[in-house]
This record gives structure tokens, sequence and C-alpha cells, in this order.
């Protein structure tokens, strides 16, 4: 089976049929809710402490839940219209924004006490339209990350 950043852009890809199957197979929900705890895990946040994190291609919301049930507020953006939808209709807690992450990220400066971001970056990788250098596109997103978060 092909990477799916290969089959198409992830705007493309991730459609409303595809959209549902992913957020919809229990072991792609095992994946991410695992691969979500040890992100957060990661950022070593203060104990007993609710945070402010950015999820970055939070798609259906899968991984922002899991910083939700930690007590976390987050905020996930999107390119998939399908797949914010879903995490509209799952009636997940996090706000949502529909954007390119290699357009870079739109937040003040120290917005957000961390970030998270389950299989979403190599889609950065890939030059999906003529215009796209996944080089810039990548400095873009990360310098624009890195003013968003506190320090």
């Amino acid at each position: 089976m092909s990477r799916p950043e290969y089959l198409a852009p992830p705007e493309i890809f991730y459609n409303e049929d595809e959209a549902r199957k992913y957020t919809q197979n229990s072991r792609i929900m095992d994946i991410q809710e695992q691969m979500s705890e040890r992100a957060i895990e990661l950022l070593v946040l203060p104990e007993d402490t609710p945070c402010y994190l950015l999820d970055v291609g939070c798609g259906s919301g899968l991984s922002g839940s899991v910083a939700e049930e930690q007590g976390h507020f987050w905020v996930g953006m999107d390119i998939s219209t399908a797949m914010l939808e879903v995490a509209v209709e799952r009636e997940v807690e996090g706000d949502l924004l529909l954007s390119d992450m290699g357009q870079g990220c739109p937040f003040r400066a120290g917005t957000f006490d961390g970030a998270i971001s389950i299989s979403a970056l190599q889609w950065l990788c890939n030059a999906d339209k003529s215009y796209h250098n996944p080089v810039q596109r990548l400095y873009k997103f990360f310098s624009m990350l890195y003013a968003c978060l506190v320090r």
C-alpha cells in the first residue's frame, strides 16, 4: 500500500469517505491515542496545570481529545475540510481552524504552551502544487510555530 501523501494532496485524499474511515478505524484510533499521549509527555508540561496546546494537522480531533482527557485546552488546525467536519460531528472541545500548515501558524507570539502533530508533518515534504517548495514550506511552518510558542 502506498503512503497517502504520495497519492493525493491532503485536502483531496482526506475527503468525506476517507475522513470517516480514518476516524472509525480502531487500529488508527489506538495508534493515535498512544502517539498523542507520548507527544504530550515529551512536552514535559507542568503537572496539575492545564496548558494551551496547538494540534497541527488535527484531523478529526483524535489527538486533541487525548489532550482534553489530560485536562488541557487545545486548538487544532488542518487543511482537510472533511476531517474538520468529522471533528465537529464528534463534538470535540478544541477550537478548529481550516489552515495549511505550509503557510505557517497564524497565531500571536507566545500563544501556546506546546504543540503536537501526529502524522501530519510528512505532507510538507511533498510539492502538491506547482508553486509548492517543500524547503520553503517547512521553514515557514517551523519558524512561525516557534514564534507562537511560549519560550
